[in-house]
């Protein structure tokens, strides 16, 4: 379905993967933040907001018909890049609970603020789908 290009010579990727080919349907997945279903933020801490706009991520995936092995792109949008880099082994379990060790290719961007004013973290994804 797809395949992860590594370019000779260049240092291993931590978390991420340079470059992604796949092949199926687009699937565009919108700005996904720390609430949940309801749009309640259970959580005021970045892990947790973190950690549930992943979960929403996927879930959004799974009804489309995908799972998380179909997400070929991530893009962060974070507010606080210190509390990010401080806290990168939380992120890096969390990030497992929901996603496993699939890592495809990310892009993370620092905000000055997220239009959900109690919103920590915003994460935007493509997938790639299976064609039918």
């Amino acid at each position: 379905m797809f395949e992860i290009i590594h370019p000779d010579g260049w240092q291993e990727p931590k978390g991420y993967a340079n470059g992604i080919v796949a092949e199926g349907r687009q699937f565009y997945i919108a700005g996904q933040i720390g609430w949940n279903r309801d749009q309640v933020f259970e959580s005021r801490d970045f892990i947790g907001q973190m950690e549930q706009a992943l979960v929403n991520i996927v879930d959004v995936v799974k009804a489309a018909g995908g799972g998380v092995e179909h997400i070929v792109r991530l893009t962060w949008y974070v507010i606080d890049k210190g509390e990010y880099l401080a806290r990168q082994r939380e992120v890096g379990e969390a990030y497992r609970r929901v996603m496993g060790r699939h890592f495809p290719a990310m892009t993370m961007v620092v905000v000055q603020a997220l239009v959900e004013d109690e919103a920590l973290v915003e994460i935007e994804a493509t997938a790639v789908l299976p064609a039918v």
